[in-house]
């Protein structure tokens, strides 16, 4: 049986994440696609806009909470939502290199899922071994 990229946890107040994928790299696209998937409620996000992310953090889990933040923070700032990710991974390092496309946010075209407020530390855990899987729990 083939495992879906992600899954949602319901928590109270909270609405978390579990993603795997078949390297970490894949793990933590899947872990974006689903947040993105929880702010527009799965619709369709055309690749009009590409975004290059860099990051460095002291570990994996870190890592995981900075890129979700980082993208958080781009849909808050600037409006835009995302539906590709192309993520590399350093794990000697814990640096993380990304390529991302989306497009402006706009309620005619994407419906109204969740608000997502935060990315947070409850729950938070990253496997780096086959089978490689993410979990975060968002705050709503």
């Amino acid at each position: 049986m083939i495992k879906p990229p992600y899954e949602l946890i319901d928590h109270t107040a909270d609405v978390g994440v579990k993603a795997n994928g078949k390297t970490l790299a894949e793990a933590f696209e899947h872990a974006a696609k689903a947040m993105f998937d929880i702010i527009t409620d799965n619709s369709e996000v055309e690749f009009v806009g590409q975004y290059d992310i860099e990051l460095d953090a002291p570990d994996l889990e870190q890592l995981l909470v900075d890129w979700l933040s980082k993208l958080l923070f781009l849909h808050g700032a600037q409006n835009l939502v995302f539906g590709f990710f192309k993520v590399t991974i350093d794990t000697k390092k814990n640096h993380l290199s990304a390529h991302v496309c989306g497009e402006t946010y706009t309620t005619t075209k994407h419906k109204i899922g969740s608000e997502i407020k935060a990315v947070t530390y409850h729950m938070l855990s990253v496997k780096n071994t086959r089978p490689y899987e993410v979990q975060v729990l968002f705050d709503i």
